[in-house]
């Protein structure tokens, strides 16, 4: 079992940039795939990037291509999300999930395949 804690959420403005990171428990971190979610009021749940156990792969939505980078530590436990170029829609609640990964080729897109969850972290956007 892992836990996840966000944190580095905040009120940035428009063009600026941003860090978030997910903090894990456990011994085991380096055999989870890991992902970053984020939600806006009143809807779904929406991927925004996963990362294979070993970090050799990443996957983003085309929303934030180029913008943001997934990256891990497996030594310090904790999974990042670098926000670059920052827009008003992307204010949510981000949040970063985990799954038991069979190889090191795994990673999903959907919320429903990670069964780990953090609380989530506000990031807000002005323009």
């Amino acid at each position: 079992q892992v836990q996840l804690v966000e944190s580095g959420g905040g009120l940035v403005q428009a063009g600026g940039s941003l860090r978030v990171s997910c903090a894990a428990s456990g011994r085991t971190f380096s055999a989870y795939a890991m992902a970053w979610f984020r939600q806006y009021p009143g809807k779904e749940r929406e991927f925004v990037a996963a990362i294979t156990r070993g970090g050799g792969t990443t996957d983003y939505a085309d929303s934030v291509k180029g913008r943001f980078t997934i990256s891990r530590d497996n030594a310090k436990n904790t999974v990042y999300l670098q926000m670059n170029s920052l827009k008003p829609e992307d204010t949510a609640v981000y949040s970063c999930a985990a799954v038991l990964a069979p190889s090191r080729s795994y990673y999903y897109t959907e919320g429903y395949q990670y069964n780990y969850w953090g609380q989530g972290t506000q990031v807000t956007v002005s323009s």
